[in-house]
């Protein structure tokens, strides 16, 4: 009984390892007729002018990716990885902020993420003024209230302590 259960689990084994070896072989094999099968962007949330690199499975030939937030860019495969092509993009100065897509072509095949990236808004720097994403003439409001109330609070502080030293 012993020798039978030794032999099966041995059997077992051996065909997991067989199967275990052949899987990568065949995806190996058939890595010209892949499909893009992911698309990530890093980082995910880029400010406008930044850099992106973009890197996607399934694609060992290259393609032109694209974008609403950066002009066409070429994907070119990554040595040694089996199957995955990584591109850079410079994002547009002009993209607006939020979710953008971005679409590959590898080998006649397209794939869409359609929230690949988000693009910040913000201050353009420079010479004065701020996009609509900024302080709103309210913030601006509250803040300089705060900053008197703090200035009158401090006023009166010192000049109470000011006629404590007189008595």
């Amino acid at each position: 009984m012993r020798t039978t259960r030794a032999l099966a689990a041995t059997g077992a084994a051996v065909a997991v390892t067989v199967l275990g070896v052949a899987a990568p072989a065949a995806v190996a094999r058939d890595g010209m007729g892949a499909r893009p099968s992911n698309i990530a962007a890093l980082p995910s949330v880029i400010a406008r002018d930044g850099q992106l690199t973009v890197t996607v499975d399934g694609c060992p030939v290259g393609g032109p990716m694209t974008s609403d937030a950066f002009p066409g860019t070429r994907l070119t495969p990554i040595p040694g990885t089996n199957g995955t092509s990584r591109g850079i993009a410079r994002v547009d100065r002009n993209a607006r902020p939020g979710s953008h897509r971005i679409t590959v072509n590898c080998s006649g095949r397209t794939l869409t993420n359609p929230a690949a990236f988000s693009v910040i808004g913000g201050v353009h720097g420079g010479l004065g003024g701020s996009t609509s994403t900024g302080a709103t003439p309210a913030d601006i409001a509250i803040g300089g209230g705060l900053v008197a109330a703090a200035v009158i609070g401090g006023g009166v502080f010192w000049m109470r302590r000011r006629a404590e030293r007189r008595i």
